[in-house]
């Protein structure tokens, strides 16, 4: 009867004993830091990558892509240095994540997929597509899964596609495909706009950026539903680094970051169509020539990127000298008799007059800007302003205000714009009616133009995007403000 109390002090001693030892042994250890802290503590982010016209490359003014620009503030959010790594391969993207001193976070236009579970632990999605497939003009267009039996099929090795083909090949034994290491999107677009191969597999947002180098691509059809985009980081148990960027995402989405990225990224690509690409190739090669010195020495003399001007002046005459509208805007950057006057130009027929005057104007119309627009939404605002006057842009940033919106982010203005040609609106506006919707299409066609332009020119690149810098004036380099955006 009186047992049970002797037994309870043994068991009390004994997991006091084992407490002690397990205190003990523990002393001559440091608890090991999450991977947020080592981060912190190394004062980098180490970010490893695609190199590729969606995810990160660089121009002539340095590092740019959708992913980097993301990477970029992700690292300022957490007051460190960013640190970027490229993988030649989807493979050595993951083998590398999480490896000794090496990245500890992927960003590069992941998709979350069964096989990649293991490889990785994924974060909160940022970025929806839709995957296509892509064949080539001229030949028969595939419409349904069964349609891609026979058909020369490649993808690239270890991608989200390769797992969607090897998927669908269960339900259709006869479909066969290969897999490349080798080749990054935009070589498969070039080898099915070639002829090579007769159909690849590839997301929405890289075949919309690429699709105006690759006249003879189409789309055939969507396979299966959209996908969504995210971060990874290597697997475990540690999730530290994992929550900050999930935390990093969900504000980047409600304060309107992520929108703006991808409105400068894949907001514009699209405008031109099939027949505007093809068009605009031919006058590449056999209008742009007779003008090109023009243009460089024009921007040369007012410190402007010379393909921004050619840009213009392809929106405005098609590269024609002669033009002339039937409210009496002529030469080929299209000036007014009044603006011509002003900028000294004598003969607006004189297409190295009509240039130089072009730019000039161009540069009074950006530096008249309030200085709180920055870039590179200074740059939009200033084409806008050169189409439709700096009175009805001022209109359009006070309405927009008025919306609660951001009168200096073109992407809130240009929403309002349009309301200048509707009466409800600008009966409230200082100086009325104005075609509003025009300069909307005007700043997104010369940005399609100027992409364009800057990839053809620089054919060591993969492909190109407008940079941060804008325009590209003196001073506007060295300022690069690091975020378009409210910091997060």
């Amino acid at each position: 009867m009186f047992a049970r109390p002797a037994i309870r002090m043994r068991c009390a001693t004994g997991l006091l004993a084992i407490g002690i030892l397990l205190m003990l042994g523990g002393c001559g250890e440091e608890l090991k830091p999450s991977v947020l802290e080592q981060v912190k503590a190394e004062g980098e982010l180490r970010v490893i990558t695609r190199n590729s016209p969606a995810t990160y490359f660089q121009d002539r003014n340095g590092d740019t892509g959708f992913e980097y620009e993301l990477a970029k503030r992700f690292a300022t959010d957490l007051g460190l240095e960013l640190k970027i790594e490229t993988a030649d391969n989807l493979g050595s993207l993951f083998a590398g994540l999480g490896r000794p001193n090496g990245p500890v976070l992927a960003a590069a236009g992941l998709v979350e997929t069964p096989a990649r579970q293991s490889q990785a632990r994924f974060s909160v999605p940022y970025l929806e597509v839709t995957p296509q497939v892509v064949y080539r003009q001229g030949q028969p267009r595939p419409t349904k899964a069964a349609d891609l039996v026979g058909k020369r099929i490649l993808v690239l090795a270890g991608s989200s596609h390769a797992e969607q083909l090897a998927a669908l090949k269960l339900e259709v034994p006869e479909l066969s495909f290969e897999e490349s290491d080798a080749v990054e999107v935009v070589d498969l677009l070039r080898m099915v706009d070639e002829g090579q191969i007769d159909l690849t597999l590839v997301d929405s947002n890289e075949l919309a950026m690429n699709q105006v180098y690759f006249p003879n691509v189409r789309v055939a059809f969507d396979l299966g539903d959209a996908n969504r985009m995210r971060w990874a980081v290597a697997p475990g148990d540690d999730d530290s680094l994992l929550q900050e960027a999930n935390a990093f995402l969900q504000r980047a989405e409600a304060n309107g970051t992520l929108q703006r990225l991808k409105e400068r990224y894949y907001g514009h690509v699209d405008v031109l169509g099939y027949v505007g690409a093809y068009t605009f190739a031919q006058h590449l090669q056999k209008r742009l020539p007779r003008y090109e010195q023009m243009f460089r020495q024009a921007g040369r003399s007012h410190q402007v990127d010379w393909r921004l001007l050619a840009a213009m002046g392809y929106q405005e005459s098609l590269w024609q000298p002669t033009a002339t509208s039937k409210t009496g805007v002529r030469g080929l950057m299209m000036l007014t008799q009044r603006t011509a006057q002003s900028v000294g130009v004598s003969n607006r027929l004189d297409p190295k007059q009509s240039i130089e005057g072009g730019a000039r104007y161009f540069i009074q119309v950006h530096s008249q800007l309030p200085e709180s627009i920055r870039e590179p939404d200074r740059t939009w605002f200033a084409l806008a302003a050169y189409n439709i006057g700096g009175g009805h842009l001022e209109d359009a940033r006070r309405l927009t205000e008025a919306e609660g919106l951001d009168p200096n982010k073109w992407l809130d203005v240009q929403k309002i714009l349009p309301r200048l040609a509707q009466k409800q609106w600008y009966s409230k506006t200082r100086y009325g009616y104005a075609r509003g919707g025009e300069p909307v299409h005007f700043v997104r066609n010369i940005r399609r133009y100027y992409d364009i332009l800057t990839w053809v020119t620089q054919p060591q690149l993969e492909g190109t995007q407008v940079a941060e810098s804008g325009v590209h004036l003196p001073g506007i380099d060295e300022r690069r403000p690091e975020d378009e955006t409210p910091p997060l």
